[in-house]
């Protein structure tokens, strides 16, 4: 691996050997071989001279032991280092070009085609399930319900791996399923740590159309980006309006994620992530009633009108197994207490079953209605 790579796993090896008093001399190609950055090379070196371990450069002829070798290193690392650079940036040249003509680079894999040798075809298998999770984003379907059915028809998903919210979101999100390409959606920082980063307006981007055959219609993709904006919209009012002391604090026993908040106002429950991403055949553990939530930690803590702080203040959080919260407190010791599910009958205020019954009766005279058994009739 080239010397820019910070974290080579051989080259870690060999300093563990030096460190253990098992190597004296090492011996390299190049300066450019042992590390391209010159802070990184000459702490390295000077770690490797405390140990009494000397580097040799065979292209430079230089000993690190030797008086005049730390100067020489110095000056021919900075050249090293230079040269990285330049090459970098004449890649990076080629590349903004390229993407500037519309021509589409560096796609080594794609769900729904088959790419080789730079050309990309669509694959027709995958293209299907493409197919399948726009039309059933468009009609509404959630992108968890999605995967989950997914995963249950065992239809492998990314290089075989299981679907999930976010892998169906990335492949909704994607306009290369017009067959367009946004281009420089992402970028290397630099030629040292070669990171790919985000691009959020530092870079231009470049929008090429046609550059492969497309899977989906226009209309289908802009019916799901819309989709895509409202859901976006409601979870940002969710996400501001139902923080609640339990929320990251309660985890499931079993597969150990977090529990979150679902249901609507007046029927509200916590329910473990497992559970709610893949189904109950994943994680089956129960749903908690909020209220019953609210009620057992007021209980064990004490205070009934508790805030997020005055919680995280006594308990490190809290286990939910089965129909048993574990409250377990910084001071090591834990509480248990069982619940059930209160009875619905006993749960209905007056109110709600007027409701009801007033329900009952429009289903009715709508029922008899629409048989011809209604008041104008015979009877």
């Amino acid at each position: 691996m080239t010397g820019t790579k910070d974290s080579r796993t051989e080259f870690q090896k060999l300093l563990t050997e030096c460190k253990a008093g098992n190597i004296d001399l090492i011996i390299t190609k190049s300066i450019s071989r042992f590390a391209r950055n010159t802070v990184t090379l000459l702490e390295t070196v000077r770690e490797l001279k405390r140990m009494g371990v000397d580097v040799f450069f065979e292209e430079q002829n230089i000993h690190t032991m030797s008086s005049d070798g730390e100067l020489m290193m110095t000056i021919l690392a900075s050249y090293a280092q230079e040269e990285s650079r330049s090459a970098s940036e004449n890649q990076k040249w080629r590349i903004r070009k390229s993407f500037e003509n519309g021509e589409l680079m560096g796609l080594r894999f794609l769900y729904g085609y088959q790419i080789e040798k730079g050309e990309i075809t669509v694959d027709p298998v995958t293209s299907k399930i493409v197919q399948e999770i726009f039309k059933r984003a468009a009609e509404g379907e959630s992108m968890n319900s999605i995967a989950r059915d997914l995963n249950s028809r065992k239809i492998s998903g990314f290089r075989g791996g299981e679907w999930n919210s976010t892998r169906i979101r990335a492949i909704l999100e994607n306009e290369k399923y017009l067959g367009n390409a946004l281009l420089q959606k992402s970028y290397v920082n630099n030629h040292l740590e070669k990171k790919k980063v985000k691009n959020r307006g530092e870079l231009p981007m470049y929008y090429a159309e046609e550059t492969h055959e497309g899977i989906i219609s226009q209309e289908l993709f802009e019916r799901v980006q819309q989709r895509l904006l409202q859901c976006a919209q409601r979870y940002a009012k969710r996400k501001t309006a139902t923080v609640t002391p339990f929320t990251g604090f309660v985890k499931c026993g079993k597969c150990g994620k977090s529990y979150k908040r679902s249901g609507k106002e007046g029927h509200r429950f916590w329910n473990c992530m497992t559970f709610l991403s893949k189904g109950k055949a994943f994680c089956s553990q129960p749903q908690i009633p909020e209220t019953l939530l609210y009620e057992l930690t007021a209980e064990v803590v004490g205070k009934q009108n508790f805030t997020s702080d005055d919680l995280r203040s006594v308990l490190k959080g809290i286990q939910a197994d089965d129909k048993t919260l574990t409250f377990c407190f910084h001071d090591g010791h834990m509480v248990q207490r069982k619940w059930t599910h209160p009875s619905r009958a006993g749960s209905w205020t007056p109110e709600m079953k007027k409701a009801a019954s007033e329900r009952t009766k429009r289903q009715r005279r709508n029922q008899n209605a629409k048989s011809g058994h209604g008041n104008s009739g015979n009877h």
